[in-house]
Formats: structure tokens, sequence, C-alpha cells
């Protein structure tokens, strides 16, 4: 017990006292580069597949909406345990962080086996569902059976990475989701190019990596390099513990769920709109497009992810000075560097959509979103740090609304508007829309809690 209380008293003191730009970035950097792998490996699963043809790199579109369904439960799961912990940890309640930990992790697997079930038992439907084409549907069905198969560590891979997060070892994080991307890099490669396995290869790469990762990232907790532990006595059996995690966590829950119902609204528009071949580019084309900006956002996701656990333990913590420098350097930070990042992605649109697909209809649609989205990339960091800011310390009603706003009240609604009034340029410039809005909107609730704060 003293060792566990010294190890808690070094924690508060490094997450109390090291100034905030020094801290964040310290757990930034990490989440960053293993945000930098996974969208490289995500970047290469489009690449690979993409020399199978457009209606395969239409499938990897298709599947991105399941992964985001996925992924929905994770972060929920997830951060919904980190928020919570973290500021047990800065009150010193080590028991109740553990109850936590234990009772997210384990929530996720069941979710996860319940996606693998139930998606394999709807598989043909749920691809339509999701947006795909008769001719894409072949490759999704394929795709898609790995990914499902991969679901359960998906989904507990997202909890631990959080976890880890929010307790301020940002690296073993890194560790765990980096080596997972690496060898899904080198996994698409010999699997799709020298076996010839086409996309089946992409799919088995991906769920093979994925189990290492969720391996990887379990180590530090076996290992009791951090104060979490997985026990099974530590799964609540009240069920105030698993509300106060869904609650917290329901704004990841909705950005990354609507994500998903966007996808498949876009993937709708894209075939009302546009010819049965036509469908399939543009289908390809706005895949590749999210992959692309996912890669260059992840740099800002990554330094907000460095200033969650910051923010949450020292509002614990009632070092409320600290939170609102920490909001303050986070934004900053993040609108400049991504500005940065904005005019080259603008400038060489062209190159970025032609080396993943040199189809002349994906590269004409491509090119016009993806300058569109740049543009509109400077407004990005102030809804999601805001996000991050309210999810982080509880709030979870604003947390809610700004996690929504971007990916579907305000996308969803744009994209419908702005397709039936001018057709595929609606689609394009939708997105780029709705993320000048989010920003708008975001500004003045933040400036209003931290007035009143």
């Amino acid at each position: 017990m003293i060792l566990s209380r010294t190890s808690s008293d070094s924690q508060y003191d490094k997450m109390t006292l090291t100034p905030v730009h020094k801290l964040i970035l310290t757990l930034g950097l990490p989440t960053t580069i293993s945000m930098l792998v996974t969208n490289i490996y995500n970047m290469a699963d489009t690449y690979f597949v993409s020399s199978l043809g457009t209606s395969a790199s239409g499938a990897v579109g298709i599947v991105f909406a399941l992964m985001a369904i996925i992924q929905a439960f994770g972060f929920m799961f997830g951060q919904g345990a980190g928020s919570c912990l973290s500021r047990q940890l800065g009150q010193k309640h080590i028991d109740e962080a553990r109850t936590y930990a234990a009772t997210s992790f384990y929530l996720s697997l069941l979710c996860g086996l319940l996606i693998t079930v139930l998606g394999l038992l709807f598989l043909t439907p749920l691809m339509y569902l999701l947006g795909s084409t008769d001719s894409i549907l072949p490759y999704a069905r394929t795709y898609s059976t790995y990914i499902l198969l991969a679901a359960p560590a998906m989904a507990s891979s997202c909890v631990m990475n959080n976890i880890l997060r929010y307790e301020g070892k940002a690296i073993f994080a890194m560790f765990g989701l980096g080596s997972g991307g690496i060898l899904n890099i080198f996994g698409d490669y010999i699997l799709i190019r020298h076996f010839h396995l086409g996309i089946a290869g992409a799919g088995l790469s991906t769920a093979i990596s994925q189990y290492i990762s969720a391996v990887i990232l379990l180590a530090p907790f076996l290992m009791k390099k951090v104060q979490s532990r997985f026990y099974p006595r530590y799964f609540a059996r009240r069920l105030s513990y698993a509300r106060d995690i869904v609650i917290v966590g329901f704004p990841s829950m909705m950005r990354q769920g609507l994500t998903s119902i966007s996808v498949m609204v876009l993937n709708q528009c894209a075939a009302i709109y546009s010819s049965a071949a036509e469908a399939d580019a543009v289908i390809a084309a706005m895949s590749i497009v999210s992959r692309v900006m996912n890669f260059l956002f992840c740099v800002g996701i990554g330094i907000g992810q460095g200033f969650q656990p910051v923010s949450a333990f020292n509002y614990g913590a009632g070092k409320y000075d600290r939170v609102r420098e920490a909001w303050r350097f986070t934004w900053l930070f993040s609108t400049g560097f991504l500005s940065v990042v904005a005019v080259a992605g603008f400038l060489f649109a062209g190159p970025i959509i032609t080396l993943f697909r040199d189809d002349p209809q994906v590269v004409a649609f491509g090119i016009p979103a993806l300058r569109m989205q740049c543009v509109a990339m400077i407004f990005m960091p102030l809804c999601l740090s805001g996000n991050m800011l309210f999810q982080s310390i509880g709030k979870s009603g604003r947390a809610i609304f700004l996690s929504s706003i971007r990916s579907g009240l305000l996308f969803i609604p744009t994209l419908l508007i702005t397709s039936r009034l001018f057709g595929l340029p609606g689609i394009q410039m939708s997105q780029a829309v709705a993320d000048i809005l989010s920003g708008l909107i975001a500004a003045p609730l933040i400036y209003d809690f931290f007035r009143k704060l």
C-alpha cells in the first residue's frame, strides 16, 4: 500500500505542478505519433486496395463506416472511464479509479463480441445500409468480414488507449497502436502484393494487427506499470459506475456514431446524384479525402488528447487556472499547426488524390473536395478542443452537443441541402461548410464556460 501511495503522490505532483504546455506536449506527442501511424496504416489499406480497382477502393469507404461504429463503442467506454478515473486519481481515490477502468474494459469486450455476431448474421443488408452499390458489394462483404472478426480487439484497444492517456502514460499507448499500425502496413504489402489475396489480404492484415496491438496495450496493465487494473474483482456490481462511464463517454459515441451515419448518407447521396459508374468513383474519392483529412488532422487531435488528462486531473484537483491555460495553449497550437498543414494540402491536392487512385473521375471529384476541407480546417480545432474540454471535466451536455454538430447535426442537413441544390458539387462542399459552422457555434460556449469558471 505504501508503494501505491508513493506512486499516486508522484503522479499527482506531475499532473498538477508541471508547466501545462510542457505537460500537454509530453502527453500529446506519443498520442500524436500513434495516431499518425494508425492513420498511415488506414491510408495503406486505401493505397494497396486501390490497385484492385475503383469498386475495391469504394469498399474501403463503405467499411470505414463500420469501423466507425465499432470505435464508437470503444471510445465511449474509453473516454468515459478515462475522464472518470482521472478525476478520481486527482482526488487520490485509487480503488474507485480501478473500478471504472475494469468496468469499461469488460463492457467494451462484450460490445465488440455482439457487433461481431450481429454483423456476420446480417452482413449483406448491413453493407447496403452503409451505402454499398452492387458492384462494390463483393469487395465490401469480404473486407468487412475480417473487420467484424477484429471488433473485440478494436473496441477494447480504444479503452486501453484512453485509460493509458488519462493516466499520463501515453508512451505505452504509442507503442501499442504504433506497433499494430506498422505490422498492418507490412501485412498489406505481403498479403496483397506477394500472396495475391486481394481485398481479403487487406482485411486479414487489419484483423491480425488489431489483435497484436491489443495484446501490446494490455501489457502495461498486466505488468502493473499503471495504477488501473483489469482484475475481475474490480468490475462494478453497481450500475452507477457503468452509468457514469456511458454518460461521460457518450459524446465520443455520438461523434463516432454520427460519423458512421454521415458516411452512410454521403454514400447514398453519391448514388442518387450520379450514374451507377460515377457513384463508385464518388464514393472512392470521398473515402480517399476522408482518410487524407484524418491524417492531416491527427496532430490536432493528438495534442487535444494530451490536453484531456491535464484538464480532467486539474479540474478534479480544483486547479482551474491550469485548466484555462491548458485549453488556450491547445487551441492556439493546433490552429497554428493545422493552418500550415492546410496550405500544403490545398496546394498538393492533385498529387495526393492521384497517389491513392489514378482514375480521372476519382481525381476530378476528389481535388475540389479536399481543397475545400483544407480551407475549413482552421475552424476545426475550436470545436474539437471545446468538445474535449467539456468531456474531460464531465460537462457531458455541452460535450455531446459539440461532438454531434460537426459529424451529424450540421453535416447531414448540410449534405442533404447542398446536394439537392448543387448536385455533386454540393457533396464536395458539405463537410467544409459544416466545419466552419461548428467552429462558429463552439466559440460562445467555450467563452461562457471560462467566464463563469
